[in-house]
C-alpha cells in the first residue's frame, strides 16, 4: 500500500519541525522544504525528505510540485507553514515595509499553493492548510503588527477563493489560526508572559492532522482557531 504524502513549507521551523514529525509519526511520506542546507535535520526516518526551496521563486515551486506529483502520483495533505512576522503601526509601515512581508506570508504561500490545488482538483482529494493569524483575521488584533496583518488577511480570502472552485470536490482549503505559539524566540521576547495559556507547535500539529484524517473527511471548516488559553 503506497504511503500518503504530505508537502510541508518552512519544515526547519518551530511548527514546521512539530508538523514534519507528526506526519512522519503517522507514516505519510513527508516532503520538507527548507531554504538553505544550513536548515537540514538530518531526520533518521526513511519517509521524509528535505528540499532546498526558495518560495520566492514562482516557477521553482511549480516545478517541485510537479516533481512530486511525477514521484508519487498524488499528494495528500499540503501544509504551508513558511512565513515571517514585523512589529510596526500604520504611522511606521512604509509600502516597502508591506511588500515584505506580503512575500514573506502571501507568495510563499501561494506559489506553492496554487500548483498543489490545481493537482488535487485533478485528483478530486486533497486537504491544504495555511497558516494564518488573530491579526490577520480581525482587525481589532492587528495594532501595531501593520504590514503583518495586511499580509496575512489575504490567506483568508486565498482560501476563500479556493474553497469557492472546490465546491463538490473532496478539496478542502484550510486555515489555521493560533494564538501565541510556545516557542523559545517567542519566550525570550514575552519573558512576563504567561506561558501555560500559549498553544505548543505539537497541539497544532495534532489539530492539523486530525483535519487531514479520515476522521474529518466531512468537515469543510476553513478556519480552525487554535487557542489554547490565549
Amino acid at each position: 500500500m503506497l504511503k500518503k504524502v504530505a508537502i510541508i513549507t518552512g519544515a526547519s521551523g518551530n511548527l514546521g519541525q512539530a508538523v514534519v514529525k507528526k506526519f512522519i509519526d503517522k507514516d505519510y511520506h513527508v516532503i520538507g522544504t527548507i531554504l538553505n542546507n544550513d536548515e537540514r535535520k538530518n531526520y533518521k526516518e526513511k519517509n521524509v525528505e528535505e528540499t532546498e526551496l526558495n518560495l520566492l521563486h514562482e516557477d521553482d515551486c511549480k516545478q517541485f510540485v510537479e516533481g512530486v506529483i511525477a514521484k508519487n502520483e498524488i499528494i495528500d495533505v499540503a501544509v504551508l507553514t513558511a512565513g515571517g512576522f514585523a512589529m510596526s503601526d500604520i504611522a511606521g509601515t512604509k509600502t516597502s515595509d508591506i511588500y515584505s512581508q506580503y512575500q514573506l506570508n502571501f507568495e510563499t504561500a501561494y506559489n506553492i499553493a496554487r500548483p498543489v490545488f490545481t493537482q488535487m482538483m485533478k485528483q478530486n482529494k486533497g486537504r491544504i492548510f495555511l497558516i494564518g493569524s488573530r491579526a490577520g483575521l480581525d482587525a481589532s488584533n492587528a495594532k501595531g503588527v501593520t504590514a503583518y496583518s495586511l499580509s496575512k488577511s489575504l490567506i483568508f480570502r486565498l482560501a476563500e477563493l479556493m474553497n469557492t472552485e472546490a465546491k463538490n470536490k473532496n478539496v478542502v482549503v484550510s486555515v489555521i489560526v493560533p494564538s501565541t505559539i510556545d516557542t523559545p524566540p517567542n519566550r525570550k521576547s514575552m519573558p512576563e508572559s504567561d506561558f501555560g495559556t500559549w498553544v505548543l507547535p505539537s497541539q497544532i500539529a495534532d489539530v492539523i492532522y486530525f483535519y487531514a484524517s479520515d476522521e474529518a473527511v466531512s468537515l469543510r471548516e476553513p478556519v480552525i482557531k487554535v487557542y489554547n488559553r490565549s
